[in-house]
């Protein structure tokens, strides 16, 4: 038995093995077959339906300086912003209307958003949305201020690991950022009843195929209801402004390999993806992803929030153009569902 059907199988594999599966992944036959069970769980668990999320990107301050990151602190080049709560409302009462059930409010670790600021917030969005759920991705914060934010009234919380390799970890960040907190705060959020996503950039600076079994073997111990992958996409002011692109091909190998090894995750076709390729996030759908996030943002501010280069934007993967996004989604296949959306436990 070759490793493709072991893990077709067994739905796991030995960090070995996993390397050995990803060495394949440009065999058409592979990919394909890999694909075809992907999409298979995830029409078995959740039918032909995509989630859509509005996201809101609410502050592009941050006090990390990630070296691969465009709103790094040391980057004097960003126009900065912050949405004040009357303009966050706004977006998600307009987001509501367009037939969004999930905000995902993310920015950068900006100190101005205390723990008091985010509760009034939550407690508003809530307030006037009581069926919708609310994502935060803020990144990493202590025990203590998850539960107030779980007790507001966040539901989900995305904090993408990066990489389950320590060394490859500080390779990214700076020496004031550590690997054990970011694994820690994940379980932390497990533990408080988050729904919680991780997730890893696909070619980022310095990976190699055991970095990606790891990350595999990491998800699969942290069980998580959220992955959200995307390709590894540089900025030109950073220190990596000059490495190569992740590939769109490897990314849609691993959300079929992650649809196998989790099959009840929500799985998003990202943005990055999408830059990438103008049908990425098509692809992406037909690879076994089921969540797809169109901007919520005041249009003034989403080229602001710059974390690559050419990040789309504007346009058709706004949030606004709801007929165009339904149109794109059920080109293969799906349906655009109006409500929250949970993963199934």
């Amino acid at each position: 038995m070759d490793v493709v059907d072991r893990f077709l199988e067994k739905r796991t594999l030995s960090q070995e093995e996993f390397v050995c599966l990803l060495q394949q992944s440009e065999d058409e036959k592979v990919r394909e077959t890999l694909r075809r069970e992907a999409l298979a769980l995830c029409r078995r668990y959740y039918g032909n339906k995509v989630y859509i999320r509005g996201l809101i990107e609410f502050t592009n301050y941050c006090k990390n300086n990630c070296y691969y990151c465009g709103i790094r602190r040391d980057n004097h080049h960003v126009n900065r912003y912050r949405l004040s709560e009357e303009e966050i409302l706004s977006c998600c009462r307009e987001g509501y209307a367009l037939g969004y059930r999930t905000f995902v409010l993310q920015g950068g670790e900006d100190p101005y958003f205390t723990d008091e600021r985010l509760v009034s917030l939550l407690r508003k969005i809530k307030n006037d949305h009581p069926d919708c759920a609310i994502t935060l991705s803020v990144g990493e914060r202590e025990k203590e201020s998850y539960r107030k934010l779980r007790e507001a009234g966040a539901d989900r919380y995305l904090l993408r690991h990066e990489t389950a390799d320590r060394d490859h970890y500080h390779s990214l960040h700076p020496p004031e950022m550590h690997f054990s907190h970011r694994i820690r705060c994940l379980y932390d959020l497990k533990e408080l009843g988050y729904q919680v996503g991780a997730g890893c950039m696909v070619g980022s600076p310095g990976q190699t195929l055991a970095n990606l079994a790891d990350d595999l073997l990491f998800l699969q111990r942290l069980q998580p209801e959220m992955v959200g992958i995307g390709p590894f996409i540089p900025h030109h002011d950073t220190r990596y402004a000059g490495e190569k692109a992740g590939s769109v091909e490897m990314t849609l190998f691993l959300l079929s390999v992650i649809r196998i090894l989790l099959p009840k995750v929500l799985l998003p076709a990202t943005t990055a993806l999408g830059t990438m390729d103008e049908y990425g996030r098509e692809k992406g759908l037909l690879a076994g992803a089921n969540v797809i996030m169109p901007n919520l943002s005041p249009e003034k501010n989403r080229k602001d929030y710059s974390l690559y280069d050419n990040k789309i934007c504007t346009g058709e993967e706004a949030a606004q153009s709801i007929a165009s996004l339904i149109k794109r989604v059920e080109s293969v296949g799906c349906q655009v569902a109006v409500e929250r959306g949970d993963a199934l436990r």
